[in-house]
């Protein structure tokens, strides 16, 4: 129970964020890795069953605990929360607001409007990034962060649409103009991240908007599926570590 088992943790299921944690300074490394960890079990937990009731009961336990931590009591013994809360302690209260937004996948519901979706993105890969950016020393920086994490997040989203759409967690009716819509505004959101300045060199493993992210938009708004070679990836990886390259 312990960063290194968290760290674990995301070498499988998460390569991406694992990389970010291995580019991460040696004293931002154990608050990345058991954030990315947490959200990783989070969003296993609002899809852990069927029955929505079921699921909702499992990320009621997550939400549970973060309420503990930040209240600066010790959770539940679990290989994940007790490292996070010996990670990060009462400052880990804003992952309250991605259990929420993770309810709506736990209820199997569908998005009608890109408002829906862009909340719902806001939510999980927004909290996200802003918790890693204030473990990695980036503060007020509303505007980058909300801008990075919409095309992360929005990139992520659509390369995983035919799995979301099999859950019954797609867009209602499979609008394709709605799915290009989104596209765009992750690409348009890239491109102003992408613009901004003076952005310390500690931050860009919290930033890194993942291998391919850009490639898998392009692919999206062209309403086609895209694919990362393993080489593109390690590559992203690479320039992550070595030039702390985290624009998409």
């Amino acid at each position: 129970m312990t960063p290194d088992h968290c760290a674990g943790l995301l070498q499988k299921a998460d390569p991406d964020r694992f990389a970010s944690v291995m580019a991460a300074q040696p004293g931002d490394r154990a608050k990345l890795a058991t954030l990315y960890a947490a959200n990783l079990e989070i969003a296993q937990a609002a899809l852990s069953s069927k029955e929505p009731l079921v699921s909702e009961m499992r990320l009621q336990w997550w939400a549970d605990q973060i309420d503990r931590m930040q209240r600066s009591q010790i959770p539940d013994k679990h290989p994940v929360a007790l490292p996070l809360a010996n990670s990060w302690g009462a400052d880990v209260a804003p992952l309250a607001d991605l259990i929420e937004a993770r309810r709506r996948d736990a209820l199997r519901e569908p998005f009608e409007t890109e408002a829906e979706v862009l909340a719902h993105i806001d939510g999980c890969t927004g909290t996200l990034m802003r918790m890693a950016a204030a473990a990695c020393g980036l503060f007020d920086r509303d505007e980058l962060l909300r801008d990075q994490s919409r095309g992360a997040g929005l990139a992520a989203w659509l390369s995983a649409y035919p799995r979301l759409r099999s859950l019954n967690l797609g867009v209602f009716g499979d609008r394709s103009d709605l799915l290009k819509g989104l596209a765009g505004q992750g690409i348009a959101a890239l491109d102003a991240a992408k613009a901004a300045e003076d952005v310390p060199r500690r931050a860009a493993p919290a930033l890194f908007a993942g291998a391919g992210a850009r490639s898998k938009l392009n692919a999206a708004k062209a309403g086609e599926a895209a694919e990362v070679s393993r080489f593109s990836r390690n590559l992203a990886y690479l320039r992550l570590a070595v030039l702390g390259h985290w624009r998409g």
